[in-house]
């Protein structure tokens, strides 16, 4: 049983409707029809209560990831954008920088905590998983959080599952409260 007193109770009292979210796959070898950690999103937020109003799939391109993610900056019905692919170490992985470019406030806790969970299923690895998150403010006041996640369907579904769905209403309630 959940302590009402407790900051997870809370999180849960203070969730005012579903959060609007777009979903971004970042990857040069998946395909719309081969994608499954986009759709795992879309499911895990669907099964929370959440809405996925747009998605996308697109190359391991800088221009391609930041037009893809400033539309939805720009987008007054986006609450959150998640992002799963492009976070390797490869030369092509780019995610990472472009996120950070665009966030104004990093919630530097999603990646520490994505990594000491990752730690626990796959050890020393963990090291290579690249996460971030944090909120990216809007001009005219739309204020829109971003997580970017590794592309793996394991790694999407410890970072949504322990992390970001059962945050995710509290964190968008705080921040337009």
């Amino acid at each position: 049983m959940v302590d009402p007193t407790s900051h997870e109770a809370q999180a849960s009292a203070d969730a005012r409707g579903p959060v609007r979210c777009a979903v971004l796959t970042v990857s040069d070898s998946r395909t719309v029809e081969t994608d499954q950690s986009g759709p795992l999103i879309r499911r895990l937020l669907t099964e929370a209560g959440h809405q996925a109003v747009e998605s996308d799939l697109v190359p391991d391109e800088p221009d391609h990831i930041r037009r893809a993610l400033e539309r939805w900056l720009d987008d007054p019905r986006v609450d959150a954008i998640l992002i799963t692919g492009g976070t390797g170490v490869g030369r092509r992985d780019t995610t990472i920088e472009i996120v950070r470019r665009l966030i104004d406030v990093e919630l530097e806790g999603f990646g520490e905590l994505f990594r000491m969970l990752s730690y626990e299923q796959v050890k020393a690895a963990a090291m290579l998983s690249r996460a971030v998150g944090g909120l990216a403010l809007g001009d005219g006041g739309g204020d829109t959080f971003v997580f970017s996640m590794p592309g793996s369907t394991n790694a999407v579904e410890l970072a949504m599952s322990r992390l970001i769905v059962p945050q995710l209403a509290h964190l968008v309630w705080e921040r337009k409260r």
